[in-house]
């Protein structure tokens, strides 16, 4: 049995995860982003020998945190592809999903994977490295247009048509190559005195072009609401508002752009119920120890 290392991931409001998921030892339950095994271990030994956990991650770094038991399943895949692992392990109902969206420390420590912008590193940005689009492929050949949408839609950078013209600009003499050259491009876009925050906007929205983040994120919470058992927990930790607004969304209305629809007799149609009305957030002591957990946002909600 693998003991987890804590220098990869340090798991955020874990006991508040531990609580939403309200786990039965012998249920069945799925961590979507096993990452460094931190809230997967805790989960796991909340479990009897008739329980099961079955851990998704993608990075294949993760996998070195898994450990051998006949009810843990580790699955190196993306979890948007969800339904479909469960399977074909003969899963075909579970008691309680964990989503913690947020990237690891362990992947932010590594500077070739390009996810920090306080090192000068490929502009790579792949939580798969299996995959093929980079965010230096997405620099160097998107049109002006899809630069803009991407600047405007998932960075909500202000000046998301300046941007894409400075990137423009930038590499029809060089080609950007390093996180060093794309804050070169932008240096005159980033505003006097926010330049971190400008930059993280840059890297978050490249970042979720390059692994399709919302999408997967869609097609996860649509699995759910087929996979949970009635009375199963749905807990989810987003890191930046795009993401927060869409479980938001789901869980409330039943929709991602929240509109709502209603059955004949006024009911609101949707597959989850609210556990908390409001996102839980980290305490000050945990954003003390812990810094990379002051954005997180956690909510819950229950099968219907």
């Amino acid at each position: 049995m693998t003991l987890i290392d804590p220098a990869y991931h340090t798991p955020v409001m874990l006991p508040e995860c531990l609580e939403g998921l309200n786990i039965a030892p012998s249920g069945t339950y799925v961590d979507v982003t096993f990452g460094g095994g931190g809230h997967s271990r805790a989960i796991f030994d909340r479990l009897n020998t008739d329980g099961m956990l079955i851990a998704f991650d993608q990075d294949p770094d993760a996998v070195r945190n898994s450990w051998s038991a006949p009810n843990f399943h580790f699955i190196p895949s993306n979890f948007s592809f969800i339904s479909n692992h469960l399977r074909m392990i003969g899963v075909k109902q579970v008691d309680g999903i964990l989503a913690d969206l947020g990237v690891s420390s362990h992947q932010f420590d590594e500077p070739e994977r390009g996810f920090t912008i306080r090192a000068n590193a490929p502009l790579d940005m792949r939580m798969n490295r299996s995959g093929e689009l980079t965010a230096q492929k997405i620099l160097n050949n998107y049109e002006e247009g899809e630069l803009v949408r991407i600047f405007k839609t998932y960075g909500e950078l202000p000046n998301a048509r300046k941007a894409a013209a400075e990137v423009i600009r930038y590499r029809n003499s060089k080609k950007l190559k390093t996180t060093a050259d794309l804050m070169e491009a932008l240096k005159s876009c980033a505003p006097r005195m926010k330049e971190h925050k400008y930059f993280a906007q840059v890297f978050q929205a490249l970042r979720i072009e390059v692994n399709g983040e919302l999408d997967v994120l869609e097609k996860l919470l649509e699995q759910s609401a087929e996979l949970l058992n009635k009375g199963g927990r749905m807990v989810v930790m987003s890191y930046h508002s795009l993401e927060d607004r869409l479980v938001k969304n789901f869980f409330k209305r039943g929709s991602f752009d929240g509109t709502v629809q209603k059955d004949f007799f006024g009911n609101v149609l949707k597959p989850f119920d609210e556990v908390v009305r409001h996102p839980i957030v980290p305490s000050e002591e945990e954003i003390a120890a812990n810094p990379r957990s002051r954005s997180a946002k956690l909510r819950i909600a229950e099968k219907r």
